[in-house]
């Protein structure tokens, strides 16, 4: 059965093109704003949620602006927090785990190797561990002694049509996640490429644990893709609102990725 996917604008920040770029293209002082999305995934039987954002008390620790809470953006789209069963976490960042509360019946889908890191012999380097929270690895370790992680060494399908796909890069153990519409396949590439930018000018985001593993997730995406780059949904791009149609009655703050983008 084919997924309709949904991506879903939650918070916004200015800021300007050197701070996206191991090696910024000149002007290198334009601006480049950073959107911030979650994903949802829905057929006629179920939801899967791909990562959880973050939430107000981080927003504000961490200088971010919301333009609506998580919970809120899936109950616009008429999804209850409270029955989503899957959540997909793509990686342990502050943006992408948080909010963990939200959906107390799901399964939480994770590497192997993004607990170890998160919880490893990196996190002594303020450098590597700065993107973390450390309530939310905790809120995973907890979930963890509750029986609702389920680990994933690498490539895995957890409903028809939807596979998680190790990148690392960004973090050791950084995920991907395709899905099957009707019109081809989506790859939400979450932090392995942020903008379209890093990954078609070849220049890696800043924030990175392994740069070749970052160069090799590009390569995957697009594979994964069957080929197509317009169809590797980056993490952090708010070209992706202009890409793809927004959904009825959203302001354009929700997008229909499985229309496919557009001409």
């Amino acid at each position: 059965m084919k997924w309709s996917v949904y991506a879903l604008r939650y918070a916004h920040r200015e800021a300007i093109a050197r701070e996206h770029f191991i090696s910024a293209p000149d002007p290198h002082d334009a601006p480049m704003a950073m959107d911030y999305f979650v994903w949802l995934l829905r057929n006629a039987d179920r939801e899967i949620l791909v990562d959880t954002g973050f939430s107000e008390a981080t927003a504000v620790r961490r200088n971010r602006k919301l333009t609506r809470s998580v919970g809120t953006a899936l109950e616009e789209l008429g999804s209850d927090p409270d029955t989503i069963q899957d959540v997909v976490i793509t990686h342990l960042h502050y943006d992408h785990a948080g909010n963990l509360d939200l959906f107390p019946r799901a399964r939480l889908h994770l590497q192997d190797r993004e607990m170890a890191f998160a919880t490893g012999r990196h996190m002594c380097s303020p450098f590597v561990r700065h993107a973390f929270e450390v309530d939310d690895v905790v809120t995973m370790v907890r979930a963890v002694y509750a029986e609702r992680v389920v680990y994933h060494d690498g490539h895995a399908e957890i409903a028809p049509g939807v596979t998680l796909h190790l990148a690392g890069g960004h973090t050791a153990g950084l995920q991907m996640v395709r899905v099957e519409t009707d019109t081809g396949p989506i790859v939400l590439a979450s932090d392995a490429s942020h903008y379209y930018a890093n990954m078609g000018l070849g220049r890696p985001y800043p924030i990175v644990f392994h740069v070749g593993d970052m160069l090799e997730g590009w390569r995957k995406a697009v594979a994964l893709a069957d080929g197509d780059d317009r169809r590797v949904i980056p993490g952090h791009d708010p070209l992706v609102l202009e890409r793809f149609a927004a959904l009825p009655g959203s302001n354009g703050e929700t997008v229909q990725l499985h229309l496919g983008p557009t001409p």
